[in-house]
């Protein structure tokens, strides 16, 4: 079962891309939100209706940044049910969010852009942060997590397309060394002219990537 936790779009980039829309809230810090509790109560609840079997907690932004995540993790472990969160992946350098991370059993990284004038351009993080950091994030906590670790990458034509590119994610992820590796594109119609690439040479990188 899918949860967002966000009630709008609170996230540490602003990528030109997002299906979401443009944030209005650029933040890497934590904030409340008005009625968790009764959302927590209605969690609780579809749980135990839908007998999910993994609750992936899959918002719009970075679910990090509510405050409250710690305890929905918890009320979910409670039940038995295994938790996947989704996280663009740059909050996992910091020990505060660390701590949340190694309560998922599941967590899913991502990257999109391989240059760092790119990932200031396209990804348009809170100032300060570097492509570097980012990677550098997702190595070193994956280096001390015991759950599974799933890395997504996302195919952009233009950005990371070419076989130099290719390439650098083939460094990237032996660095961060996943235990899965998830290869996407493109999905959205918005954006699909510009930044779609073919079925062939997706096909063609796909094979390259799970094989590295």
């Amino acid at each position: 079962m899918e949860v967002n936790i966000l009630p709008e779009k609170h996230c540490n980039f602003d990528c030109i891309f997002c299906p979401i829309g443009k944030s209005q809230n650029k933040v890497d810090t934590q904030k409340s939100f008005d009625k968790v509790d009764r959302s927590l109560v209605e969690l609780n609840s579809m749980i135990e209706n839908t007998k999910a079997e993994l609750i992936f907690i899959n918002s719009k932004g970075e679910a990090l940044v509510n405050d409250k995540i710690g305890d929905i993790i918890d009320l979910v472990k409670t039940k038995g049910i295994p938790v996947r969160l989704l996280s663009n992946g740059y909050l996992l350098g910091r020990d505060e969010y660390i701590k949340i991370a190694n309560k998922c059993d599941e967590i899913v990284g991502e990257i999109k852009v391989i240059t760092e004038e790119d990932f200031q351009k396209v990804q348009r993080p809170i100032e300060g942060y570097t492509l570097v950091e980012y990677i550098s994030n997702m190595v070193s906590f994956n280096k001390q997590y015991k759950g599974k670790f799933i890395f997504e990458i996302t195919i952009i034509k233009g950005y990371n397309d070419d076989e130099t590119s290719i390439q650098k994610i083939k460094n990237i992820i032996n660095e961060i060394s996943p235990s899965t590796i998830i290869v996407a594109r493109m999905e959205d119609e918005r954006f699909n002219k510009k930044l779609g690439i073919t079925d062939e040479r997706f096909e063609e990188i796909s094979k390259e990537l799970l094989n590295s």
